[in-house]
């Protein structure tokens, strides 16, 4: 039965609401955080779960503590209930509450009102140690609804849990079967140190709604190991200035110290955390950071710090640290490995750009990403051609900004990854002198040839060439002239007349991509302008950023920052400085709680999506570059045919 039908054996509450167990990190798969006799924490909480709102519904799960006597028990509760009770038992009965054994209520609006996070509730219950328990919790009274979270997800070792559903269920059922076997509720018996809620900043309080969108909020890392800050880990703290050190809203800093795997809280002031706030600082300060105004500087120093934890000690660069984005694309770890050249981190730029050497496939192409360890792919989704330009753009790109001492040797050995990529790129163009219909980097497939692609390549070819060039291989850099040349031609004859739209036929509509054809990837056409004036009008939306494009088939229900950061890097290269800076105080006031960039902002202007994205970081660093120092140089085009835009051409 339920807690309203029956409640007896009731002890009274010690204590108000204290400490409690560290919130989960963001993996596929995870283990309790302990090693006991039993089951008695899981502390991964990404999952609303379970309504428990009385006096039809609670939750219950099963535990076994290889403890004595428990003092608290926490559960992971969402709450948008002002006012009502937190109501917690233990029983060896789950469906029977003649079997309490330990009894605790906690006033909602006395923890804040609505709000989410940790709940602990004070118990003094003597148990008999690896026996099973049942841990059970509701809401009573509660004007509003309120949720157990948890983790929907394979979890070593774990019991079930259990949903008091009376419409549905009619009662108690156990989700100990096929589909709800990995079903499991965030709970911990006796959280104490290191594993309380204090010590991550993830006690339950009120956060805005607009801060837990997202998925992550920020990053911790030690140069070796990275772990992401949570939206309720980040609410109310800050970073140390210019480090990846976290000061909680209590004074103690969090950190990843050096060769740990696991965060830690210490005091302020504690002699490892300093130490690593002192490298970061140093770090920053061996290169530039680009940007006019205080505001802009403090962005692109969060930016390149970020980058710098995305990027693994083999060159992979993560896209952002979480799940689906903890892999590395040729694309964004380009963009990366340019922004860091750009900005003095040469030893972080040339891992990337050999990371991306051996991962190279024979062919001359590369998998649509790969795993951080540089095995393989993750899983069977289609390569992408534009890895074929962005590779050999940014290779180029590091050639002009890298120091003279082993600049000449080092672009010898990357030399080969360009031969490969290029001549595949060259091969593939068709009569028109486009390459063939593949997908984009949308990573959707088009049926006839995109403007992502074609774009890009053409940076690409016009790189290799100039390497070629530089690197004394006359034939080759003529063969790709001549390639690049056929290239430019067909975009002109094919994608000009729609104003560049994503495909030849037409029937796809705008793209962000246009500003693929502008710098720093290429000298732009001199019709570039209006259509992309044309473009970012027909994207734009009322949060003010944009979305990828408006194809008819694709319904995006986000703005993009990286497609919106794309117009500020290409008007910054067309001397529009005017419109750069409007888009760059857009992203800089999207910014999250901490300061990062995240991938996608919501109808109601919150971050979302993960945060922090490595590719915004890169494009916010280049264009604040630009606008700061001048314009990157764009690799040259081939002067034959006539008819380049004055200054494209190379001899």
């Amino acid at each position: 039965m339920g807690f309203a039908a029956r409640r007896t054996r009731r002890r009274p509450t010690l204590v108000a609401a204290v400490l409690s167990l560290l919130t989960g990190t963001l993996v596929a798969t995870a283990t309790p955080a302990r090693a006991v006799a039993g089951y008695d924490r899981q502390p991964i909480a990404t999952n609303a779960l379970f309504l428990i709102n009385a006096s039809d519904h609670a939750g219950a799960q099963e535990f076994v503590t290889s403890e004595g006597r428990v003092e608290t028990v926490s559960a992971y509760l969402t709450s948008n209930a002002s006012t009502g009770t937190f109501h917690a038992q233990i029983r060896t009965e789950v469906a029977d509450e003649s079997t309490t054994v330990a009894d605790s209520r906690l006033d909602i609006a006395e923890l804040g009102g609505s709000g989410t996070g940790w709940v602990e509730f004070p118990v003094d219950a003597e148990l008999t140690a690896d026996t099973k328990y049942y841990l059970v919790v509701e809401a009573e009274d509660a004007a509003g609804k309120v949720v157990w979270n948890g983790w929907k997800g394979a979890l070593a070792g774990a019991l079930p849990s259990w949903n008091y559903d009376v419409p549905y269920w009619g009662g108690w059922k156990a989700y100990d079967t096929d589909p709800w076997a990995t079903t499991h509720l965030a709970f911990a018996i006796d959280p104490s140190g290191a594993q309380a809620c204090a010590a991550t900043n993830t006690c339950y309080k009120s956060v805005p709604p607009g801060e837990l969108v997202a998925y992550t909020a920020g990053l911790l890392g030690n140069g070796r190991t990275t772990a992401a800050i949570t939206p309720l880990e980040a609410h109310g703290a800050t970073y140390v200035p210019d480090s990846n050190v976290l000061r909680l809203p209590n004074g103690d800093w969090r950190y990843l110290p050096a060769g740990a795997t696991e965060p830690r809280t210490v005091p302020a002031g504690d002699p490892g955390a300093a130490a690593q706030i002192a490298e970061s600082q140093d770090w920053l300060a061996s290169g530039s950071v680009p940007g006019e105004t205080l505001e802009e500087r403090a962005a692109a120093k969060r930016a390149l710090l970020s980058l710098r934890l995305l990027t693994q000690p083999n060159g992979a660069m993560a896209a952002a640290w979480h799940g689906a984005w903890s892999y590395s694309w040729p694309r964004d770890s380009s963009v990366a490995a340019v922004a860091f050249a750009r900005t003095g981190h040469d030893e972080e730029a040339y891992r990337i750009l050999d990371y991306n050497r051996r991962t190279q496939r024979p062919d001359g192409t590369w998998e649509a990403r790969t795993k951080l360890d540089g095995s393989g792919p993750p899983d069977g989704r289609h390569w992408q051609l534009d890895a074929n330009g962005w590779v050999p753009w940014s290779i180029w790109e590091w050639y002009q900004a890298a120091p003279g001492a082993h600049r000449a040797e080092l672009t010898r050995d990357l030399y080969p990854t360009v031969r490969k990529a290029a001549d595949y790129a060259a091969a593939s163009l068709d009569e028109r002198g486009l390459p063939p219909a593949a997908p984009d980097y949308w990573e959707i497939p088009t049926s006839t040839p995109n403007i992502s692609t074609s774009a890009i390549l053409l940076s690409g070819l016009n790189a290799s060439a100039d390497l070629a060039r530089v690197t004394g291989h006359p034939q080759d850099a003529e063969r790709w002239r001549a390639a690049a040349a056929r290239l430019a031609d067909g975009i002109e004859e094919h994608f000009a007349p729609l104003g560049y739209q994503r495909t030849v036929d037409g029937k796809h509509g705008r793209d962000s991509a246009v500003t693929f054809l502008a710098p720093p990837y290429n000298t732009a056409p001199d019709d570039l302008a209006v259509a992309m004036d044309d473009t970012y009008a027909a994207l734009l939306r009322p949060n003010g950023g944009v979305v990828p494009g408006d194809d008819p088939g694709q319904k995006w229900r986000n703005t993009w920052t990286p497609e919106t950061a794309f117009f500020a890097l290409a008007w910054a290269g067309t001397g529009e400085d005017d419109k750069a800076d409007r888009v760059v105080d857009w992203l800089l006031a999207h910014r999250n709680v901490l300061g990062e960039l995240p991938e996608q902002i919501d109808a109601a202007g919150n971050p979302a999506s993960v945060v922090p994205l490595g590719w915004t970081d890169s494009l916010l660093v280049l264009t604040l570059d630009q606008l700061d120092g001048g314009p990157i140089p764009v690799p040259p085009a081939p002067c034959d045919p006539p008819g380049r835009p004055e200054g494209a051409c190379h001899d």
